[in-house]
Parts: structure tokens; sequence; C-alpha cells
């Protein structure tokens, strides 16, 4: 049987084998890329008989190579590491990447939607910053910009949307720490800056109740994102006026959950599974610093890898396409317990 006809280049990397990024150099530049892939991709292109549309090509190439990736803070190690690997994946499709954090401000936010907009950027990567953004002004922006989001979802606005499975992540957090020990309370900012802290505190109030638990949400005052400082106050609030009815915390992030160690310590309180331990402590998204705390932070690790991947390939796709998506698409990975010192 003969092989099926190729349509488009998205269709020739899913039968070939071959990233997006690596087609999208050849077919820019045969000579950026190494012997051993350009012969695979030149044996795929007699193969199936496919040639990429040179007219869509050549629009895209009157298009600048800037793609710009915008994280809601660069000063957070975990934007700084996502973005760090975005960057890299950016520059080996042939790209030019243009990195602007918002600084947890939204006036910044659309300021750099509007900064990208000046130097026409071939496509834009953004992890929005959530409940503070401006929906309609990012939907606007990704109208005339092929737009694909990130670790934030706001409604349907973008091409596409990569991130991590907040629900799966924190019901496995919630079994695991249930069935170890006593049940959690749910640990977080009474007005979050990030929407996942909503989907993290849902699942937990559904997993606590389909295990015979009562769910108990201790939330403490904090605006912004000084995640550490809120955590450190909260904690110190809430074991003084006595506001633990367990002895065992899930934080709604890791940032949250080292603020609480620190403050934890400061106050005699002994963290951790041993015998004679005061409290036991766990967060969510692993951290860069989550393996360096004392004890060392029990955490659901993000797939930092894939998202990256998926987002990257997923706009190179998007600018290089003969058309269109058809519908937006969601990805969404699932995260990984790891067990360490602190519970």
């Amino acid at each position: 049987m003969a092989d099926p006809k190729i349509k488009n280049m998205e269709q020739f990397a899913t039968v070939s084998g071959i990233s997006r990024p690596t087609l999208s150099k050849y077919f820019n530049d045969p000579g950026s890329v190494r012997k051993s892939s350009r012969s695979r991709i030149e044996a795929a292109l007699e193969r199936y008989d496919y040639r990429p549309n040179i007219y869509a090509m050549n629009q895209n190439r009157r298009l600048t190579k800037n793609i710009g990736i915008m994280v809601p803070y660069l000063a957070d190690p975990f934007f700084a590491e996502i973005a760090r690997n975005i960057e890299a994946l950016v520059r080996g499709g042939g790209y030019r990447p243009v990195l602007l954090g918002a600084h947890g401000d939204p006036a910044q936010e659309i300021g750099n939607l509007e900064t990208l907009r000046a130097i026409k950027p071939a496509g834009v990567l953004m992890a929005p910053l959530g409940r503070i953004s401006d929906p309609e002004a990012i939907r606007a922006f990704a109208e005339d910009v092929p737009t694909v989001l990130f670790d934030n979802q706001i409604a349907d606005i973008g091409a596409a949307y990569v991130g991590h499975d907040n629900a799966q992540a924190t019901k496995m957090m919630c079994d695991y720490l249930c069935r170890t020990g006593e049940p959690p309370v749910f640990f977080e900012m009474r007005t979050p800056s990030n929407p996942n802290a909503f989907r993290r505190r849902n699942t937990y109030c559904e997993v606590m109740e389909a295990l015979g638990h009562k769910p108990h949400l201790v939330q403490v005052d904090g605006e912004g994102w000084d995640f550490e400082s809120i955590g450190f106050r909260g904690c110190k609030y809430v074991i003084e006026n006595e506001l633990l009815p367990t002895n065992t915390v899930l934080c709604s992030n890791d940032r949250l959950a080292i603020g609480f160690l620190s403050a934890a310590y400061e106050m005699g309180l002994r963290v951790g599974n041993s015998r004679g331990c005061d409290l036991r402590v766990a967060g969510h998204d692993n951290h860069p610093y989550s393996r360096y705390t004392c004890p060392t932070l029990t955490t659901i690790s993000q797939d930092y890898g894939a998202i990256a991947r998926t987002s990257a390939e997923a706009l190179i796709g998007l600018i290089e396409s003969d058309s269109p998506n058809e519908a937006r698409n969601v990805t969404l990975f699932d995260g990984n317990l790891l067990m360490r010192g602190s519970a």
C-alpha cells in the first residue's frame, strides 16, 4: 500500500519522526542541520513525496525571525528554568528568542505585548499572569499574532495551550499524604496570583471528600509574587494561633512551602517523617530550590522539558503551517511525586 499523501509540514513531521524545529532549520537552510539529520530528512522527502509549500514559506520569511517569550516573573526560578528551555528550542528552530517578564504587573504584561507588536514577531509563547491579566487585550493580540499559551490557561485564548495537569498531580499528592500519615490541610494565599492555585484548591477539596476527610483550607493574606515571604509570615500566624487541626500541611506551591519551612525552623518546630517530628510539609512544582531546603521538600514535579518542547513545536508549527489550526489544541502533562525528607 502506498504511503498516504502528506499535505503539510506538520503531517510530514509526524510520519517522518523528525521534529518541527529540525525540519524548519532544514527548509530554511539545509546546511544548518547535521549531515545525519539532513540524510534522514531527504530520505523521508523521497519516501513520502512531500514538497513544502514554497509560497507559504516565502510569506513566513517576510516576517521577522523573532519569537517572543513572555513569563509573569523572571526572578522566579521556576519561570526562569522553563524560559531557558524554551529559549534553547526556539534558537534550535532557527528563530531568535525575545524574552520578556511582566514583573507581576498586568500593565507591564500589556506593555510587553505592545513592544512585541512593534517588532512584528513571527509568533509568541506566553505564560500569562492569570487572575490579574487583561484577557481581552491578550485575546486581541493573539488574533493578530500566532500565540501559544503555557503554564496558565485563560479561557480559549491562543491557538494552543500546553501545561501541567494540576488535578492529576494534586490528587496524587493528597492520596500519598493521607496514606502515609494524618490528612493534610491546604495552605494557600487567600487571593492567589496564579490561577493554577484555584485548580489545586478545588482538587484538594474534591479528593479529601472522596477519601472521607473534611477539607480544611488555611488561607493567609498576601498579594503579588513574593511567595516565600507570604509563606513565612503565614506559617508564623497559623502556628501562633493554633490553626492547624493536623500535623500535615500541603502548600499550594513550593515557594510558599519554602517560606513555611523557614518559619517552622525559626519557631523551633521539626519538620519531617521521622519519629519526634512536629510537622509534615509538602509542596507543588519541584521548584529548582526544593531539593536544597532543609529538610528537602516533598513535592510534585512538573515536566519542564515536555512543556517547553511541546509549546515551542506547537508555535513553530503554527507559524510555518500551510493553514491555521482547525481547533485549539490543549496538551496537559502529568506530574510526578517526589518523596523527600519533609513529608
